[in-house]
């Protein structure tokens, strides 16, 4: 307690650049942290502080011993969250970075697991639209994880979880293909069909199998809005290509219907759950555990 102690008061002189004012902000008396500033430079033998007329600034061994201090404040913070962690008493914020898909289905189900088990911790759930987005957010410790489609990554990444899924054919319950169990490509072109847009990483998979099947698709809507293509499929009648992820709870209502085309088949994207190489936060861990159990059971 006392060399923690003996640190605040370093990293609140270099902070301020004075040490009446850094003892004002910790209630002490300016004397008190002057006489341990000195016995700790006489016991390492060098001076921490460049004593000037106005300021005082950090030396080059006390720039040296702030960046010790400032690392172990932050392992102290740590490791009395992985405490009270094991005391029952999780706290903290955990940020996910996702792809539109999941805001409206995955992600607010497993938000509402966690929660219950969990009710103090902070959730930042944040929609980008693309997966390079996300995977620069969690390469830059913006982001806690992220989580979406065929991420391209980088050494700084780590692969948490990853399962297959397919894309097939999304229409509303009253659409005249709901009842079909499979179709193909051609079945799909009588009627008015949303398509996601270049931005997305859905479109490459369709440009490619409508390329292979010889067919040209007319869509009368693109979009990067996956709402956009749930919602024209429920009130439009129309027809799109989407995941059975993407239309989770449209599924279990009863309002939208997947059906698989053959064409489509062996095409799969890949859901991936990604964090960053040097691991994060226990109650960030957790989360991700959470995310898996629920990713376990969609394949």
């Amino acid at each position: 307690m006392l060399q923690h102690r003996l640190f605040v008061y370093i990293d609140q002189i270099a902070r301020s650049g004075s040490i009446r004012k850094a003892a004002e902000r910790l209630h002490i008396s300016a004397s008190a942290i002057n006489r341990q500033l000195i016995a700790l430079e006489e016991e390492l033998g060098t001076p921490l502080f460049q004593r000037l007329p106005r300021k005082m600034i950090l030396t080059a061994a006390g720039e040296a011993l702030i960046h010790h201090v400032r690392q172990s404040f932050k392992e102290i913070e740590i490791a009395q969250m992985k405490i009270e962690e094991l005391k029952g008493l999780r706290r903290g914020e955990v940020t996910v970075a996702m792809m539109s898909g999941l805001a409206a289905n995955l992600i607010p189900r497993v938000a509402a697991e966690f929660r219950r088990a969990n009710p103090r911790v902070k959730l930042l759930l944040q929609q980008l639209t693309t997966g390079e987005n996300i995977t620069n957010a969690v390469a830059s410790g913006e982001a806690d994880l992220g989580i979406g489609f065929d991420f391209e990554l980088q050494p700084v990444h780590r692969n948490i979880a990853s399962v297959p899924v397919r894309l097939g054919a999304v229409v509303g319950s009253g659409h005249p293909l709901a009842e079909k169990s499979s179709l193909r490509l051609s079945d799909c072109l009588p009627y008015p069909v949303v398509i996601a847009d270049k931005s997305m990483v859905i479109r490459p998979y369709l440009n490619e199998v409508f390329a292979r099947a010889s067919i040209t698709l007319q869509a009368v809507i693109e979009t990067n809005s996956i709402e956009v293509m749930r919602q024209s499929a429920m009130m439009d009648q129309t027809l799109t290509f989407l995941t059975p992820i993407d239309i989770e709870s449209d599924q279990r209502s009863g309002r939208l219907i997947y059906i698989p085309v053959r064409e489509l088949a062996q095409h799969t994207q890949t859901l991936m759950l990604i964090g960053h190489d040097r691991g994060t936060s226990a109650i960030g861990s957790v989360f991700a555990e959470t995310i898996k159990g629920m990713m376990s059971g969609l394949v």
